[in-house]
């Protein structure tokens, strides 16, 4: 399905009738695209600066995940400064010993710069050597805005380039990782500029085919319900083709909007995000946790399936 930057533009200012007949084209091309299914993934968010220096503690929260069902692990952040890039590896290499089979999904493009600049190699060098050692994707988050003015107004001063934020994540799906493509949207940025990151993250796709699924994150407290419901349906239409799985990510929605996101183009939820009881605080988003129980009511409100999956959407 084809819409030009101007069609899009006018309807990310969708609202009342508007904004149904859009959120029904949305979804009637996710049922086109991807079926009914509602997914999700059994997973467990680890902080990288709060795990790192202490590889006992990574074992035993990853034996813990894999024990309460987990099929991932996602794990954000630097290592605490100070520490050799080598301890990048040193932690894939941990879990995948403690959770042999679990997807690590880890390490977002600038720890990626991070633990290349700290070990001397080139990123590509690092990726790779992340891959042998367990690593199965890589998070695209940091995008924010691929706007380089945007982004330098969101950070305080400059950030890391759009061009290298592109370069990064061009060279992990070309060292064989997958990841997610996500927007931080609702601060300073303009409609344009949002059509405009939906066709660069569509045009990597289409270079790569490396992206599993899209997120679109509300900078809280400033983005609107309508603002968040235009933005998942227009990206439906625009990445349709090119990213197939779009996700309604409930941890910064709520429940309530989640089932609009569903019913206007998102056919995915993310992750239950276990806790556990080793160090709940180990995770960044400590006590948001769904259940399997809470996914079902989800499907049965909307009369849909739902399907846990893997972390490349296959069957768990």
């Amino acid at each position: 399905m084809t819409i030009t930057d101007a069609e899009a533009v006018e309807l990310l200012g969708a609202d009342g009738a508007d904004l149904e007949d859009l959120c029904a084209r949305a979804d009637a091309l996710r049922r086109d695209l991807v079926g009914d299914e509602i997914t999700f993934v059994v997973n467990r968010n680890l902080d990288t600066a709060r795990v790192g220096a202490s590889p006992g503690l990574v074992r035993d929260l990853a034996a813990e995940a894999a024990a309460l069902g987990a099929t991932e692990i996602c794990m954000q952040g630097p290592l605490p400064a100070g520490l050799p890039g080598e301890g990048y590896l040193d932690l894939i290499r941990t879990i995948a010993t403690a959770a042999p089979g679990i997807h690590l999904h880890a390490f977002r493009p600038p720890e990626v710069a991070d633990a290349a600049e700290r070990m001397g190699v080139t990123p590509k060098e690092f990726l790779e050597r992340a891959r042998e050692a367990g690593l199965g994707s890589v998070p695209g988050t940091a995008a924010k805005i691929l706007d380089d003015d945007v982004r330098t107004r969101l950070n305080g001063g400059p950030d890391m380039p759009v061009e290298r934020w592109v370069e990064l994540i061009t060279t992990a799906h070309e060292a064989g990782l997958t990841s997610t493509a996500t927007m931080l949207y609702g601060h300073v940025e303009t409609p344009a500029q949002q059509v405009a990151h939906l066709r660069l993250l569509a045009s990597i796709a289409e270079r790569t085919r490396g992206f599993t699924e899209f997120i679109a994150m509300p900078f809280q407290p400033l983005s609107s319900v309508r603002g968040t419901r235009a933005l998942t349906a227009v990206a439906r239409l625009i990445l349709a083709g090119r990213i197939d799985h779009i996700q309604a990510p409930w941890p910064k929605v709520g429940r309530e909007l989640t089932i609009q996101l569903l019913r206007g183009g998102a056919d995915d939820l993310g992750g239950l995000l276990l806790d556990g009881v080793l160090d709940p605080s180990a995770g960044q988003e400590q006590g948001l946790s769904l259940t399997r129980e809470d996914v079902a009511a989800i499907g049965a409100e909307l009369g849909r399936p739902v399907r846990q999956r893997t972390t490349r959407y296959g069957a768990a």
